[in-house]
């Protein structure tokens, strides 16, 4: 979900490896060990939480979360939790980054040090303020000086507790002076509108005369303004803080105005400052993006200089190829690239020209596509994005049940456990090895398409290549297909989406030695022990020495890399696309039935959209309420006024709508995303609908009585149908450019070879000898292109930031006064009334 600013989109995404903590502080009692999980959170709304790792005190996680930032946000947080053995969950400590200092850490592995949870400092949200100083005379003809202030409104408060009932208190801070005044309590909303304006008297110095007309300077600067929020509650504890702000009274300046938002602070003492490791650690590796996306027309050169690639002779001295020689990793230039052809459907062409460039330059068949190139990361990256539901269908349902099991499979004799039985082991491993092959080389018919094409043009260039050698049209598929594609998955099914965390250690054992054996068993290796270092996997392999195993993967390979495929692949079975919790309101079915809200386990497929009581009960069975994916009308966001509720969405039907509440931001944006997409192609998608709900005999949004009456706001709308790849191609043609301008020295000096092979005809010097260079003037043509496109794109950037910086008005709404941009404001202002002179 992007941001539009001034004709231009911003586009935030976050990549996060949650490694480890160490040196959590013990549990107070005889048992020392804690169960911890982690969690990830836009300011203080959660977004993501690990599994749950138990009897540690340096508890490994191990997770990995990707996720587009739908909203603006202030923090990057993440807290570490214990839960006792009464299932109590408390905050053992933090680490909070604030989104200005994420670039200090972007793709760095970092120790954070752990640091206190309070309510004096977790805070969020922003309050609207207006001061006004006016000069009053009194009855005894004593002059003074009023402040006059108003607090109009607040956004984003946290919720505590599943409540927000705030209130502001404002009191003026100074020498002498600290008088307190409240609001009203606004119920159940975390956007309170006050509205209420407090006079406070601020008396003159004694040296006042009537020829001075304006406060003195330092009696002000002694004085500022402090107004906090607080929740109202009804426990016994008292209100909780949610944030404060203090108001020097000089930005009043000679005007005596100042109208301003201001982002809350925590308190002065909020922060208590902890010793070195006295909370312990968290290892995490951040990866946060920004992308400011122009109209097409501005990519346009770049783009179509890209997708010329595969008909560039030599491809070598093509730009996609050149990306990928200057990017330090081959998968920074594959992703972005991958994406992009996929947008404009030109992945196959261009795969197949440096797949066969690569398969070329290969001298032993045996070694074809070992190495991290371009292209084998491009096809790698080609089988997550076109791939990733044909996993889920082939693979889901057996991974799920050894998940759940947890049937032992050690079959190494120096790990066994006492209790377990060396061939009670060895037959597990052996069934779930089996069943997983079965289902792999069965499921040749579901293979994507645009995979299959690849796999061809694979198969009928290695074959070319290497035509003395019989099996390598069939290596140079399962290369990808088993060692690439299945063998990655089965061994970290959480990395494919196939579960939602990394299993347990047992677990991943298993899935561990089930990996090894399928890799082998697709790779057709001439001899198989002879692939195992370790003595009992290959006496475990010989279990699999038959020829009916090589057999079946040989139709399996054949059939996903034949010429003449049908287009369309009908999928009968129906496939898992999203599941999780969530709060629905009663849809009113029953005339006289409560209207409430209750939490339950919504399952998508692409054949319906079900709720049911609980998550045990969802294998199809026992559905609440079940909706056909083709009487989804229209999937769109709920206003939060309606319920006082935030992250509600509807899925509205022919008859009805269904209100649901998401558990976060991320997770609704996601399951809008989703459900739109799989119901794009309805026929009677409406083009309207009613962005509040019907409540008390009318539509709150348009005021119209009749239940039935049309929307009254257009539909979002414009999403592909195809449900996996919902790319946008001029974001990655930004990326695309990022890119090249992050590395223009390397282009610069690939110029620098190209000239130098150009007429120089001995040994290549050093310093070019990385890069490949089959034709210096074609690619010495195309880098001449890339530059001038890119220090176009670099020019228009750099206009942009100096627009925006010179339209940035501190104080708006957009951008609140906070603890850096004060100083900015006060310059901004002096500036403003300078001008005006």
């Amino acid at each position: 979900m992007a941001v539009e600013e001034e004709g231009l989109r911003v586009f935030q995404s976050v990549k996060i490896k949650i490694g480890e903590a160490k040196n959590i502080p013990p549990y107070p009692g005889p048992n020392k060990m804690r169960d911890c999980y982690c969690t990830v959170n836009l300011d203080q709304e959660e977004v993501f939480r690990t599994k749950m790792i138990e009897k540690s005190l340096c508890p490994f996680y191990g997770e990995d979360f990707y996720c587009e930032i739908p909203r603006n946000f202030r923090h990057l947080s993440f807290y570490i939790f214990d839960r006792d053995v009464f299932r109590r969950d408390s905050s053992i400590g933090k680490v909070a980054v604030k989104k200005e200092d994420l670039q200090k850490y972007h793709g760095k592995d970092t120790w954070f040090q752990l640091q206190p949870v309070s309510a004096d400092s977790e805070v969020q949200g922003k309050v609207h303020l207006e001061l006004r100083l006016s000069e009053v005379i009194t009855d005894s003809g004593v002059v003074c000086h009023k402040l006059a202030t108003r607090v109009l409104e607040c956004q984003g408060l946290p919720i505590v507790n599943g409540q927000c009932d705030p209130y502001a208190a404002v009191s003026l801070l100074g020498p002498s002076r600290s008088e307190a005044k409240k609001t009203k309590v606004k119920r159940k909303t975390n956007n309170p509108q006050f509205d209420e304006v407090f006079y406070f008297e601020i008396t003159r110095p004694l040296s006042y005369t009537k020829r001075q007309f304006d406060v003195e300077e330092e009696d002000v600067d002694k004085l500022a303004l402090r107004v906090d929020l607080w929740n109202a509650s009804n426990l016994k504890f008292g209100d909780e803080f949610l944030g404060g702000v203090r108001v020097p009274l000089k930005v009043l300046g000679q005007a005596g105005v100042h109208d301003a938002w201001y982002f809350l602070q925590p308190r002065e003492n909020g922060n208590k400052s902890v010793k070195a490791d006295e909370l312990g650690s968290l290892r995490l590796n951040i990866v946060y993006t920004e992308d400011h996306v122009f109209p097409s027309e501005r990519y346009s050169p770049l783009t179509d200089l890209l997708l010329q690639s595969a008909q560039v002779e030599p491809v070598s001295a093509s730009a996609a190829h050149i990306l990928g020689e200057v990017c330090r990793e081959k998968q920074e230039a594959a992703v972005p690239l991958v994406r992009l052809f996929l947008h404009y459907g030109k992945i196959v062409p261009f795969v197949s020209a440096i797949a066969h460039a690569e398969i070329n330059r290969t001298q032993d068949p045996n070694t074809i596509f070992r190495g991290n190139s371009l292209t084998s990361k491009c096809i790698d990256e080609t089988m997550k994005l076109a791939g990733m539901h044909y996993l889920q269908v082939t693979l889901k349902p057996i991974i799920d049940e050894i998940c759940t099991e947890h049937k032992s499979c050690e079959i190494d004799p120096v790990k066994l456990k006492e209790s377990e039985n060396l061939e009670t082991n060895r037959e597990n491993l052996r069934q779930y090895v089996d069943r997983i092959f079965n289902v792999i080389t069965t499921s040749g018919v579901r293979c994507p398409t645009v995979m299959c094409d690849i796999f061809f043009s694979l198969r009928e260039s290695a074959a070319s290549r290497f035509q003395v050698d019989q099996d390598v049209r069939y290596t140079a598929v399962s290369s990808f297909i088993f060692l690439r594609f299945f063998a990655p998955a089965i061994l970290s099914p959480n990395l494919f989406q196939l579960r939602p965390h990394h299993p347990d250690p047992c677990t991943s054992r298993t899935l561990t030695l089930i990996s090894k054996t399928i890799q082998t068993l697709g790779s057709l290796a001439k001899s198989k022990s002879a692939n195992f270092k370790e003595s009992y996997m290959a006496a475990f392999y010989d279990y699999f020495n038959e020829q009916k195993y090589a057999d079946a993967v040989k139709n399996f390979l054949d059939l996903i890399s034949s010429s003449g495929r049908w287009d369309q692949k009908s999928i009968e079975t129906p496939i898992m696309l999203k599941e999780g919790f969530m709060i629905k309101r009663a849809q009113g079915r029953n005339r006289f039935g409560m209207k409430n809200f209750k939490k339950r386990w919504f399952r998508l497929t692409n054949h319906e959209f079900t709720y049911h009581k609980t998550k045990g009960n969802s294998k199809g069975e026992g559905a609440l309420c079940r909706i056909p994916i083709e009487n989804i009308l229209a999937v769109e966001r709920l206003e939060e006024e309606s319920f006082k509720m935030k992250n509600m969405f509807q899925v509205i039907q022919p008859e009805r709508a269904l209100y649901i509440q998401a558990n976060n931001c991320v997770e609704a944006r996601d399951w809008i995303d989703i459900l739109t997409k799989v119901s794009q192609c309805n026929r009677k998608r409406l083009s309207k609908y009613h962005p509040s709900a019907y409540l008390n005999g009318h539509w709150l949004c348009c005021k119209q009585s009749i239940d039935s009456a049309p929307g009254c706001t257009p539909c979002t709308g414009g999403l592909p149908a195809n449900i996996q790849l919902d790319i946008d191609g001029d974001r990655e043609t930004e990326r695309i450019y990022s890119l090249f301008s992050t590395y223009m020295s390397k282009l610069v000096k690939m110029q620098e070879a190209c000239g130098s092979k150009s007429v120089y005809d001995g040994p290549e010097q050093e310093e070019y000898s990385t890069f490949v260079i089959d034709d210096p003037q074609e690619t010495y043509k195309t880098l001449k292109q890339i530059v001038s496109a890119v220090q176009t794109l670099e020019q228009q950037h750099a206009q942009y930031k100096r627009d925006k910086f010179r339209k940035t008005k501190y104080g708006s709404q957009e951008h609140p006064i906070g603890d850096k941009s004060f100083q900015c404001y006060i310059r901004q202002q002096s500036e403003s009334s300078t001008y005006s002179i």
